[in-house]
């Protein structure tokens, strides 16, 4: 009888604490995708330009996974030529990710 007393207010207080937890974690995620939806890129040639990433880390990665170069983003619109081979790459931001063709 103890234990299921135990259980039940066990129980109770996972489901009073939860919906606050929960909250607190779409919110930040919330804040996190629109900081990563305002994040240009776009590429001409081998030039990328990249907007509204002040701070972060452009990383190239090729299609087999090896990152091929990284570059530090140091202000809030900048271009970045890539010295890369022809091909498709993997360009990553943050949490923005996109594939792209160097011809």
């Amino acid at each position: 009888m103890t234990k299921r007393l135990l259980i039940f207010s066990l129980a109770g207080l996972l489901v009073t604490v939860s919906p606050t937890a929960a909250l607190a974690a779409e919110m930040e995620l919330a804040a996190v995708e629109q900081a990563d939806s305002q994040i240009g890129i776009s590429i001409s040639g081998a030039i990328v330009s990249i907007t509204g990433a002040q701070g972060e880390t452009l990383e190239v990665v090729s299609l087999t996974g090896r990152q091929i170069m990284a570059v530090k983003i140091d202000s809030p619109a900048q271009r970045v030529e890539l010295n890369v081979p022809k091909g498709c790459y993997i360009l990553k931001i943050g949490k923005v990710v996109r594939k792209i063709q160097v011809r």
